[in-house]
């Protein structure tokens, strides 16, 4: 019975980890794209074709 509450302490802690992780990387990625996005219409009036 002991073994069994240890790995779902385990599997709890792993999940709540990459849950973080996750979460910072789409902050991230999020946080990009605007900063990228703010760029090109800026700069949307120097481009000549």
């Amino acid at each position: 019975m002991e073994k069994a509450y240890k790995t779902m302490k385990n599997a709890g802690a792993g999940s709540i980890a990459i849950g973080v992780v996750m979460i910072v990387a789409g902050v991230t990625a999020g946080i990009l794209s605007i900063v990228n996005g703010a760029r090109l219409l800026k700069n949307k009036n120097g481009l000549i074709f």
